[in-house]
């Protein structure tokens, strides 16, 4: 292989200052986009972030829609946050032909345009009104096919009343989309009270042109292996998601990226004559 397509492992000055990262020589990146994807790229103003798409255009041959895609998706901000970055990027990068609910539901999610402070005291309905007042935001952050419909959606039964949070309706999947949301960790009670919600959408509310209810935990943390007990064997389409409203540090990023453009080096070679 010339070596004007190698990766050039060019140590540049952290943005952090304690540690460095790599570039990817531009040669190698004349080799693999088009003038269009320079011009998603270029207006990418952070460094680091679009190093990041960079590596994730060449290791994954994305297309230029794909790029626009992924950088709508702030698929970097979400990979910052993961705690298993891995798994999360093949998650979000695999392409397949029809929607499926489990696509469109994103973990984390990434609320700093609320202006809420991760440390300070505010209540489940400080934060509902955070989202409503940044709904455009709110809507962006969630995804294409997003319609929002009511809040505090009352649900009555024998005299009785509980509110759904968020509801929104998907335009793709055709369905509704209920919210919960919770400014605490996730507890298993969360998925009965959820479940009873679909489970009265399905009967009362669901037009037949409809597809059944999808349900959404959005709280503030949670245990996995809690949130597989507690929604195993349901019926109905739950989901539990974290959401963070601060972005994820530096540190976290550059390591992803080190790692990536190590695998893509090793790629690299092993294609060499």
């Amino acid at each position: 292989m010339p070596d004007q397509f190698r990766l050039n492992y060019q140590k540049v000055q952290s943005l952090t200052g304690k540690s460095t990262k790599y570039q990817i020589d531009i040669f190698r990146l004349l080799n693999s986009c088009t003038f269009t994807h320079f011009i998603e790229l270029i207006k990418i103003d952070d460094s680091l972030k679009r190093l990041f798409y960079e590596v994730k255009t060449i290791k994954g041959n994305w297309s230029v829609r794909e790029l626009q895609r992924q950088i709508y998706a702030q698929t970097y901000e979400r990979i910052g946050l993961s705690t298993n970055k891995k798994e999360l990027i093949a998650s979000i990068t695999s392409a397949t032909e029809t929607l499926l609910p489990e696509q469109i539901i994103k973990d984390p999610y990434i609320l700093e345009f609320t202006g809420l402070e991760t440390k300070a005291k505010y209540s489940e309905n400080d934060l509902e009104m955070a989202l409503l007042n940044h709904l455009q935001d709110f809507l962006l952050e969630l995804g294409n096919g997003f319609c929002f419909e009511a809040r505090q959606k009352r649900i009555s039964i024998d005299n009785e009343h509980d509110r759904i949070d968020l509801v929104f309706y998907h335009r793709v999947l055709k369905c509704h989309v209920l919210v919960d949301l919770k400014i605490r960790e996730f507890s298993h009670a969360d998925v009965g009270q959820m479940n009873f919600y679909l489970n009265y959408y399905k009967n009362e509310i669901m037009a037949e042109s409809d597809n059944p209810p999808i349900g959404l935990i959005l709280c503030a943390t949670k245990n996995h292996t809690k949130v597989e007990y507690a929604t195993a064997g349901l019926s109905n389409q739950l989901f539990v998601s974290k959401y963070k409203i601060n972005l994820p540090s530096l540190e976290s990023i550059e390591e992803f990226i080190e790692d990536e453009l190590s695998e893509l080096q090793k790629d690299i070679k092993g294609i060499e004559p």
